[in-house]
């Protein structure tokens, strides 16, 4: 059985400004409804939303299967709690253990229903066409922000946690198990700050981009979705989700892509990318 670990970071307090977004995302009814002026949004803007991507059904087995997971934690996948649990969680009945997990990596092996999540045939045919190139999926996760101690996770591009080579496309899929809302956490976006390229991050309330850029940029969306939607982005596109201060939960996947024979770069790769060494940038 694999051990439990405990988020090392804190939930900090930081400026409500960075969660005001301008506009709300209205999203598409359904894959279906992409066409070719969608990708060229995503093109754009960095991101799709999706209203369903899995049925009510799908999202109840997909929520189950992680709680399964979660009471006999197998070898090989990683249950992390809130760092906000101040007790033994681990002895707690599932149903109220859940609202302490913060996250899950490296599940999908180890259950069915979420390997055809993470497999569905629709969502890899748009990832192949987004890639241009045959998927390889190179990250699973699960994203619960529980109820009143969620934290935040700020500002960032997903691309800055992987070592992948610069320029490599990276397509992120997040895909609500709960409505989400942004009182309890959902996505913001800076739309078409993907263009810009690599941010420098900084090691602040988390590995992070600089709340001043994000303040200074505006014009940030935010991405309310309901159970069974699905937000599809590209790997350089800044996003954050605020606490969760809200009574209710916000349980989500995510899956990121790479094109199948991507190869591996090192650390010290990634840092000189997106990493302040060397730069003369501040934070």
């Amino acid at each position: 059985m694999a051990a439990p670990t405990f988020d090392q970071l804190v939930d900090q307090q930081y400026d409500p400004r960075l969660y005001e977004p301008v506009a709300e995302v209205a999203p598409l009814e359904s894959l279906e409804q992409v066409g070719d002026s969608e990708v060229a949004q995503y093109r754009e803007l960095g991101f799709i939303s999706v209203a369903r991507v899995l049925t009510e059904e799908q999202a109840r087995e997909s929520v189950e299967a992680l709680l399964e997971l979660a009471d006999r934690l197998p070898e090989g996948i990683e249950v992390q709690f809130e760092s906000a649990a101040n007790q033994d969680v681990t002895t707690l009945p599932i149903e109220e253990r859940q609202d302490y997990i913060r996250k899950y990596m490296a599940f999908v092996r180890h259950d069915p229903r979420l390997h055809a999540r993470a497999f569905d045939p629709s969502l890899m045919q748009f990832v192949r066409r987004l890639l241009g190139a045959e998927p390889e999926l190179f990250q699973d996760m699960a994203l619960f922000k529980p109820p009143g101690i969620g934290r935040e996770k700020p500002w960032h591009q997903d691309h800055a946690y992987f070592n992948v080579p610069e320029g490599t496309p990276v397509v992120g899929i997040w895909i609500a198990l709960d409505e989400a809302t942004l009182e309890n956490g959902c996505m913001v976006f800076r739309p078409g700050g993907h263009r810009s390229g690599p941010i420098p991050h900084f090691n602040r309330r988390d590995w992070q981009i600089c709340d001043s850029d994000i303040l200074a940029g505006g014009g940030t969306v935010a991405a309310p979705l309901p159970a069974g939607g699905a937000l599809i982005f590209d790997g350089l596109t800044p996003h954050g989700t605020p606490s969760n201060r809200s009574q209710s939960r916000r349980r989500a996947i995510q899956f990121h892509y790479i094109p199948k024979g991507t190869p591996r770069t090192s650390t010290e790769e990634r840092m000189r990318i997106f990493g302040s060494e060397g730069r003369n940038v501040s934070c």
